[in-house]
């Protein structure tokens, strides 16, 4: 299903976000809070945004994802590799952080994934892991809803694939509720974990820390 969106993926992005992808991932590099030149690992990269942001701010991205599609048309001048999430090829604590943009909800295994980046994220980095939320306020949720369940396929039908975005709406239903991916992420090995709700509650970030082991 990506490799076929991949072409047109950027675009939907765009047009279906009215361009807010653009802030939210900004919002999630300045979150990760690392020195310039770090080392940052953007998993399920896609066509590449998130790692062209972590340059432009002065880290050192490295995109890993399996669908080669979005990686064949990728824009972007880090180097990619087409990776399972939870079989990376990187060495232990081979990282300084790792960030991911509307990824989560899409793995089977969100447990066995967070495992992973806790084993590639040295001990002290940080994550930065953006995804799609539902408004707290009943009335923005309402709006929300139906906008996300069906103005977004009849926008991706236009410009894309209209069965892909179909999906996509649906595959909220995978995420964790309110403090769960929180939870998921500390039994993984992170702290300082902090979740926040942007642009009225219709996305979420996710930040922590990689525990220093004793």
């Amino acid at each position: 299903m990506f490799d076929a969106i991949a072409p047109r993926y950027d675009l939907v992005n765009r047009v279906m976000t009215f361009g807010l992808d653009r802030a939210w991932r900004r919002a999630t590099v300045r979150a990760l809070d690392l020195a310039v030149g770090s080392a940052v690992l953007d998993l399920a990269c896609g066509t590449g945004d998130l790692c062209r942001e972590l340059a432009s701010s002065g880290h050192r991205p490295v995109g890993a994802d399996l669908s080669l599609g979005m990686l064949h048309h990728a824009r972007t001048a880090a180097p990619l590799v087409q990776a399972d999430a939870v079989y990376l090829p990187f060495p232990d604590g081979s990282v300084d952080g790792a960030t991911s943009g509307f990824a989560l909800r899409n793995f089977v295994d969100l447990a066995a994934v967070f495992a992973e980046l806790a084993r590639v994220v040295r001990p002290g980095g940080r994550i930065a892991l953006l995804d799609v939320a539902a408004p707290t306020n009943a009335v923005l949720r309402t709006g929300h809803a139906v906008y996300f369940r069906h103005v977004v396929p009849r926008i991706g039908g236009l410009l894309s694939d209209r069965q892909a975005y179909a999906y996509l709406p649906r595959s909220v239903a995978y995420l964790p509720t309110g403090d769960g991916l929180v939870d998921l992420l500390g039994e993984a090995g992170f702290g300082a974990l902090r979740r926040r709700l942007l642009s009225g509650g219709i996305t979420q970030l996710v930040t922590g820390t990689r525990r220093v082991v004793p």
